[in-house]
């Protein structure tokens, strides 16, 4: 499926502005059709599954108990 810059912008939650950036710099391919640049919704597939898997890893750590150390004395 393909979308506009400005649908794709609203997809990624960036601005029109950065979005463009991302295309001239040669990161996020592109395709002209003669009037307007449309870009192919699959290219980001991997991005948000490795956006979930960096999330689930970071909350993992979150919840991860902080060990005990044996150097700490109760000095009370």
């Amino acid at each position: 499926m393909y979308m506009t810059i400005k649908e794709a912008a609203v997809y990624l939650s960036i601005s029109e502005y950065n979005l463009t950036a991302l295309i001239n710099e040669g990161k996020i391919r592109v395709v002209h059709d003669g009037s307007q640049y449309l870009l192919n919704k699959e290219q980001f597939n991997t991005h948000f599954e490795q956006l979930e898997q960096a999330k689930k890893l970071l909350e993992e750590w979150r919840n991860e108990p902080i060990p005990e150390s044996v150097d700490v004395k109760d000095e009370d």
